[in-house]
């Protein structure tokens, strides 16, 4: 069974910082890549950054990228989302998620999910 807790969120005013945490425990976590989605009121569940647990490679989709940087500390078993230059358009209910397997980050693709930390940007 794997846990993974956010903590972080919180209200900030536009063009503010913020800094999530997720962190992992279980005696089988053993990650492939590590991620973030984001659900904003009225809106699907969208995939923000991912980063793969072995290499560090990031991933980010394109409108957080040069914003938003995903980072993860192997021994700690958290990854982080700094998050810079924040908009209205952030506001959403932000999910750290795992998945054990390569390939896209597709919801259906996702194993591990968090319960979700509030992120509100006051214009």
């Amino acid at each position: 069974q794997v846990h993974l807790v956010e903590s972080g969120g919180g209200l900030v005013q536009a063009g503010g910082s913020l800094r999530l945490s997720c962190a992992a425990s279980g005696r089988t976590f053993s990650p492939y890549a590590m991620g973030w989605f984001r659900q904003a009121p009225g809106k699907e569940r969208e995939f923000v950054a991912g980063i793969s647990w072995s290499a560090g490679v990031a991933y980010y989709t394109d409108s957080v990228q040069g914003r938003f940087t995903i980072s993860r500390d192997n021994a700690k078993n958290t990854v982080y989302l700094q998050m810079n230059g924040l908009k209205s358009e952030d506001t959403a209910v932000y999910y750290c998620a795992g998945k054990t397997r390569r390939g896209n980050w597709y919801q259906d693709q996702v194993d591990y999910w968090g319960q979700g930390t509030q992120v509100t940007v006051s214009s």
